[in-house]
């Protein structure tokens, strides 16, 4: 598949913050952790899911790095396939003799924060991600609608064709493309965003709502 260069929605919104990111790795957390799910198991996949970000730092000595450096695939790729050889194909795994069964099931889920809450939430906006750094350089955005409409049917601007291409919607590369940070803004305005709207903060009160509703029904199923 060649990806062709797209004009990014206007009205799309810019990538959640990472208390969103943090929010959606714990409901995660709770959905997937089962017997290990704990404070520390969940401040672990916690951690995972807001850790993408953290290459906002990355940028300061990386110009680019921001959506990059952190938030490739490659990164939970590599961490998967070295917990399945690790677990599944060594006479001795270290990560089950070392946490036993719980250590197995927490890696596995943060990993999964990591690439759902970290970068595929981020992957939907207009910020995009460099999701294949540093094999490639190009950002990548899934951004557009998707509608059941009675006049025109289907309608679904997520991916778009171009040239006779299938591709997703790229505003550029690391090189011209600048993701702008509390920690990098480039030219704009320095601000640190928690919450930008009704349906970031829907999530963030149901997290924060469901840790404690899951430890009370796990402790009256005892």
């Amino acid at each position: 598949m060649v990806t062709q260069v797209y004009h990014l929605r206007a009205e799309s919104q810019g990538m959640p913050p990472t208390l969103v990111s943090v929010a959606i790795g714990v409901l995660l957390g709770g959905a997937l952790l089962g017997a290990a799910f704990d404070r520390r198991s969940l401040a672990v996949v916690g951690v995972a899911a807001a850790l993408p970000d953290a290459d906002v730092f990355v940028s300061l000595l990386l110009p680019g790095a921001t959506n990059a450096a952190l938030h490739t695939i490659v990164i939970p790729t590599i961490a998967a396939a070295l917990i399945y050889y690790d677990t599944t194909r060594r006479n001795r795994s270290w990560l089950r003799e070392r946490y036993d069964w719980y250590g197995v099931r927490v890696a596995w889920v943060a990993i999964a924060a990591y690439a759902v809450a970290g970068i595929g939430v981020d992957l939907f906006s207009t910020e995009s991600v460099a999701l294949f750094y540093p094999l490639s350089d190009r950002y990548y955005a899934i951004v557009g609608k998707f509608v059941l409409s009675t006049q025109e049917g289907i309608v679904q601007t997520y991916l778009t064709v171009g040239d006779g291409w299938l591709g997703l919607a790229s505003p550029g590369t690391t090189g011209t493309h600048h993701v702008s940070s509390w920690l990098n803004p480039g030219d704009g305005e320095r601000r640190l965003r928690l919450i930008e709207s009704g349906w970031q903060a829907v999530v963030v009160l149901t997290a924060a709502a469901a840790v404690p509703a899951k430890t009370l029904i796990d402790r009256g199923d005892r």
